[in-house]
């Protein structure tokens, strides 16, 4: 069993040199339209600061783009906040008949590039923005998170349950020529999907001394198995990230199989060094994968079918 590719379905080349921007990283689904499927990315402007922009694709004429937004559906946070210099959409989900995006927002730090943490924003249908419900994050570094929280993904059990899955850096360590950071994947909780809680859980974490960076992590439960994509950075003979799978049987406790991924890096072009932040959702009875090559989403993002 493996990965079809279909190919690179964005690129920044073609979609966004007239506007100033480069890169279409982190994709993601939001709303499925009979055949249109709403596309969330994120690009970054000559700032090098991060916007997040939506693709409408027509999936029945070959992935055709027919809608791209021509501005960040989302604004940057004021001087101070976290998300003051970019934000990121890291999954759209409705709760209570209302949609919503959980985002990674990102300020300058002074020894270490980048601080970032978790927001909350929700879409406004008379201007078709997102709002941030609150100017500060749901989730920011704590005891258990001491440098940053990022790429949350929340699976909603029930009503009143909700599992946050993010990214956690535990440290910096300094490197010749700079500073390298280590996280995994951990767990919070919550009753309302904004007010978190959390004890240092570990999803997934390091499996050898070369692993040092877990990122994007997207969840499913199916036929009572929890199932688990994410990113993993670091392995004999390679840096760059590759991607790996999970399973659970209670959504807290995890087994790699990373050898069930069933995709990995071409032999050559847009994502021949790298692969990484995966999406997984069905679409008439067919399971796809959105993902990112070469360069963190520099190279736009790609599709890839489930042969079963």
């Amino acid at each position: 069993m493996k990965w079809h590719k279909v190919g690179n379905i964005f690129t920044p080349e073609k979609h966004l040199v007239n506007k100033g921007l480069s890169f279409g990283a982190v994709p993601l689904v939001g709303a499925i339209h009979n055949n249109l499927v709403d596309i969330y990315f994120t690009v970054r402007n000559n700032l090098n600061q991060s916007l997040f922009f939506k693709a409408v694709f027509d999936f029945d004429d070959n992935y055709r783009i027919v809608d791209l937004t021509t501005r960040s559906l989302l604004e940057l946070g004021e001087p101070g906040t976290f998300d003051e210099n970019g934000v990121m959409a890291c999954q759209f989900i409705n709760i209570n008949g209302e949609e919503f995006i959980y985002y990674q927002g990102w300020n300058i730090a002074q020894t270490v590039p980048f601080r970032n943490a978790i927001g909350l924003a929700r879409y406004n249908t008379k201007n078709s923005m997102f709002e941030k419900i609150s100017s500060g994050p749901i989730l920011d570094r704590s005891i258990y998170d001491p440098c940053f929280v990022a790429t949350p993904f929340v699976l909603q059990e029930a009503k009143n349950r909700f599992l946050m899955y993010y990214l956690s850096c535990d440290r910096w360590i300094k490197i010749q020529g700079g500073v390298l950071h280590q996280y995994n994947i951990k767990i919070a909780h919550s009753t309302n999907g904004i007010d978190w809680s959390r004890n240092g859980e570990i999803a997934i974490d390091y499996a050898n001394e070369y692993e040092y960076a877990f990122s994007v992590p997207r969840v499913i439960k199916e036929d009572g198995i929890y199932k688990m994509w994410y990113s993993y950075r670091g392995g004999k003979g390679h840096l760059t990230y590759r991607l790996g799978y999970a399973e659970s049987d209670d959504g807290i406790k995890w087994e790699r199989k990373d050898e069930l991924i069933g995709i990995d890096v071409s032999a050559q072009g847009w994502d021949s060094e790298m692969i990484s932040y995966p999406y997984v959702f069905d679409y008439l009875n067919k399971r796809y994968l959105l993902y990112n090559g070469n360069n963190y989403g520099a190279s736009g993002f790609g599709l890839a079918i489930w042969e079963n």
